[in-house]
């Protein structure tokens, strides 16, 4: 089975805001084993959208990782969220 990628795209408008989210979204990824490849880090746009962070995070399998983003912990998240950032949010199926 292949793992899954969560890739966000994020830029934060409203830093105090968004430390909610950072506050109580960490229990939903370790609920669901997940693995952060990267965080934040240097990131040079080379074509479409600048967004000011990039995530990757890494799940064993697409069903867990959707599990994540519907689960009860990260729906709390999301809704600390609302209004600290603009993202973009995807998952996607890795190479077996």
């Amino acid at each position: 089975m292949p793992k899954a990628y969560w890739i966000a795209q994020v830029t934060v408008t409203d830093p105090d805001r968004y430390a909610g989210y950072q506050a109580v979204a960490p229990a939903a990824f370790q609920e669901h084993s997940a693995r952060f490849l990267a965080r934040g880090g240097q990131t040079e746009t080379l074509e479409g959208a600048e967004w000011a962070r990039h995530v990757v995070i890494e799940f064993n399998s697409m069903e867990q990782a959707l599990a994540c983003y519907h689960s009860e912990e990260y729906t709390a998240a999301r809704k600390r969220r609302d209004g600290a950032c603009e993202a973009q949010i995807f998952i996607t199926e890795g190479m077996d």
